[in-house]
């Protein structure tokens, strides 16, 4: 039967919070291999008396099992932990990340190693059940490409670029004209006959940052995706926060002048309408006789082309202003710049500068900005980690 995405679920019982829990487990176990109790406690923050408990009931339910030991922590002389692990069957999970203008898709074994990835360019905004159609036939393929039977598919985690609705697992807003009212979940299940979760771009890239890249370590972290939109993914805590009805996170969407341009949100002035990559492409493309294209920018930037240098900081000091406002309400630790313009040295410079200069003092000193290092897989990563979350917990 196919597992119920986290969307779909109505929050608030002990229940709820025991299976984030195990899946907050799962995840740690995903991204840094076998590890004792006590390294899984200090790793996921959850208390000693949780991780017992949840392991306990993982052992019993055939999802981890206990390996080889390991070393005292800090290299002390006491006797050595028993280390536990996933207790995966064989078979694998798939990936799909959709964005505005692509559709990639990545075949991994059960825990996580990435076997086989195609990616496809496509215009998705008005054509949700044409992507999912091409993203079934991808995943196929992919399958196939890792030496994968379809049969052993344990399931599939994939990201759209707009908020989805926690009640019932649609997409609710205007962001994505195509898909709204769709469950790209359901659908994708009745293509591939096998489980789906589903969650927003950012969250995904917020997940696969703390778990593989950038933001290791960090248990409160903004990631901001910088692309044909803007959007960001907020970890609280050590889990993906995406509020009540799953809106959190819509940085694009902050309304930064009431006489802006419209924005396909339907309101005037958004942050995106600002700063996404077609607006400042738009801005740049006049200064140049030779057609702009982001990679040309980025390379512009880092030859320190001025003209390039001064629209990309212009949009960094925008970004960071209303990110310094975000700092001053969560306290994050590190903020870390996604996407295709994360990597762009004016943007995160000027980003810096801005939450220094706007956010509460403390706060600023406390927050470490920087570059994303998984670039534009980052969101596969993040599906990819939540597949087998969901295979292995069982959730």
């Amino acid at each position: 039967m196919p597992t119920p995405s986290p969307t779909r679920a109505r929050g608030g019982s002990l229940e709820d919070l025991r299976r984030a829990n195990r899946r907050l487990v799962v995840a740690h176990l995903v991204a840094d291999g076998p590890q004792s109790r006590a390294q899984l406690s200090r790793s996921s923050g959850l208390s000693a008396t949780t991780v017992s408990s949840l392991v306990n009931e993982m052992l019993e339910g055939g999802q981890v099992r206990e390996t080889a030991q390991g070393r005292p922590h800090k290299g002390g002389s006491g006797r050595p932990p028993v280390l536990v692990e996933l207790a995966t069957p064989p078979g694998g999970v798939v990936g799909v990340d959709i964005g505005h203008g692509h559709v990639r898709v990545a075949a991994a074994g059960p825990t996580g190693e990435v076997l086989a990835e195609r990616v496809r360019r496509l215009d998705v905004d008005m054509a949700g059940l044409s992507t999912l159609d091409v993203a079934a036939t991808m995943i196929r393929t992919a399958l196939a490409d890792a030496g994968l039977a379809a049969s052993g598919l344990h399931g599939a985690g994939m990201c759209v670029p707009a908020p989805i609705d926690r009640e019932t697992g649609t997409v609710s807003t205007g962001i994505l004209p195509g898909w709204r009212g769709l469950d790209p979940a359901r659908e994708l299940e009745e293509r591939i006959q096998a489980p789906v979760i589903v969650d927003n771009d950012a969250n995904l890239g917020a997940l696969a940052e703390v778990r593989h890249g950038a933001a290791r370590g960090h248990h409160d972290v903004v990631y901001v995706k910088l692309a044909s939109g803007v959007g960001s993914g907020l970890i609280l805590g050590g889990r993906v926060h995406r509020g009540a009805t799953g809106m959190a996170g819509e940085l694009g969407h902050v309304q930064i002048g009431e006489d802006g341009d419209v924005c396909r949100c339907g309101n005037r002035g958004c942050l995106e309408t600002r700063v996404s990559a077609r607006r400042l492409l738009a801005s740049l493309q006049p200064a140049h006789d030779e057609e702009l294209t982001l990679p040309l920018v980025l390379e512009l930037d880092e030859a320190r082309d001025a003209g390039v240098r001064r629209v990309l900081s212009d949009a960094g000091t925008t970004i960071g202003r209303a990110l310094a406002d975000l700092c001053n309400h969560l306290n994050p630790s590190i903020i870390v710049i996604g996407g295709p313009l994360g990597g762009a040295a004016s943007v995160v410079d000027a980003v810096r500068h801005a939450v220094d200069r706007y956010a509460q003092p403390a706060t600023a000193e406390a927050v470490e900005v920087t570059s994303g290092e998984l670039g534009e897989r980052a969101e596969i990563m993040g599906a990819v980690t939540m597949a087998v979350a969901m295979a292995t917990a069982g959730d």
